[in-house]
């Protein structure tokens, strides 16, 4: 599945106007998504019941979809890899494929030169190799270009 929502696209999931604290908690929750319900409602204004229930919501809507782990470029490899896809293969068809690939993050659909970017991680530049090496060989890719993360800010 996509891991990425715009603000428009969850409205219409939530069936109803996310307000300014429903985005106040999702970005603190983008920061850090170990942050307990007590702090953030000392951040947003709200009791910790009152976060917990809007965290329920949004992720019972589908628009928080996971909470993970995300390792520093100094702890782990990551990489960047842009695609061409098949005209005859549906972007987004590969684009789910391509999710289900164990290291691949996120992959967003884009305009362009190429049709999806996919951003992998991995415990080593081998893991991040062999994530690549499985990412060429899903039906509909046409091309692949990579780049190596070398550190980020």
């Amino acid at each position: 599945m996509g891991k990425t929502l715009n603000f428009s696209q969850a409205n219409k999931l939530l069936g109803k106007k996310m307000d300014e604290k429903d985005r106040d908690i999702i970005k603190l929750l983008k920061d850090d998504a170990r942050a307990g319900y007590g702090d953030i409602g000392s951040k947003v204004g709200l009791s910790e019941g009152a976060v917990r229930k809007r965290i329920r919501t949004l992720s019972d809507q589908g628009i928080i979809r996971k909470f993970t782990v995300k390792l520093g470029v100094a702890e782990c490899a990551q990489a960047i890899t842009l695609l061409t896809t098949n005209p005859a293969h549906p972007t987004q068809e590969v684009s789910k494929r391509i999710q289900t690939i164990p290291n691949v993050e996120t992959t967003y659909e884009v305009s362009g030169e190429y049709d999806i970017v996919a951003v992998i991680s991995g415990m080593s530049m081998t893991e991040v190799n062999e994530c690549i090496e499985k990412i060429r060989l899903v039906d509909g890719i046409m091309k692949t270009n990579t780049m190596i993360v070398l550190r980020s800010s």
